[in-house]
């Protein structure tokens, strides 16, 4: 069954309703974005997450020293990485590695190919910040491309509406979700419900 990411949490009280509807990872963003946390924020958060949920922490060109820093103090289980780090960078870093790619053309997902990372997060090209656009894109791009679906995270533009086509068309390891499930740049208590609910195939 395809897993649950809910991403961008701020708040106690939304990481609660995520762990309770049955998310699998949690996501914490420490990148510029209006869903920015500290990593004492996050290490508060975290507290409240019981251990077979992910703990995942999303940054844009970071240093290996604020990298390390966030996955041993909040702690993280993975690093997913948004900005221009090169394959040289993720193999030097030696944690557990999401890389992020936004997809426009088949040529961005052969790019995704070249790095050797656990996990690979296809999402649509961001506008004010680096992903959680809001905006899908051409899901067909993910078919046939040489990654096992086992190891492909679906972002951009995901809500209760589309997310079952989409899981039908990229069959990813899990989906990722952010402005998804909220109203006016804040999470939603039912989006969150409904789109696990949605995604685990319950009603």
């Amino acid at each position: 069954m395809t897993k649950v990411k809910i991403c961008g949490l701020k708040e106690p009280a939304h990481v609660q309703v995520a762990v309770d509807a049955g998310a699998d990872a949690i996501g914490f963003v420490f990148a510029p974005s209006s869903r920015r946390v500290t990593i004492e924020a996050a290490k508060k958060l975290a507290k409240q997450i019981p251990s077979n949920v992910l703990k995942i922490g999303v940054f844009v060109d970071a240093t290996y020293e604020e990298l390390e820093r966030a996955f041993r103090e909040v702690p993280l289980d993975y690093i997913q990485l948004h900005g221009n780090e090169t394959p040289a960078f993720i193999e030097g870093l030696q944690l557990p590695t999401i890389k992020a790619f936004s997809i426009r053309t088949i040529e961005d997902v052969r790019e995704a190919a070249t790095y050797k990372v656990d996990y690979y997060l296809f999402d649509a090209p961001g506008q004010a910040y680096k992903g959680g656009s809001g905006v899908t894109f051409d899901w067909s791009l993910l078919q046939d491309i040489g990654i096992s679906a086992e190891r492909i995270i679906l972002a951009g533009g995901l809500h209760k509406r589309n997310v079952e086509s989409a899981i039908t068309c990229v069959k990813p390891f899990m989906v990722d979700v952010s402005s998804g499930v909220e109203v006016e740049q804040r999470k939603d208590e039912h989006l969150i419900r409904a789109f696990v609910r949605t995604v685990k195939g319950e009603r």
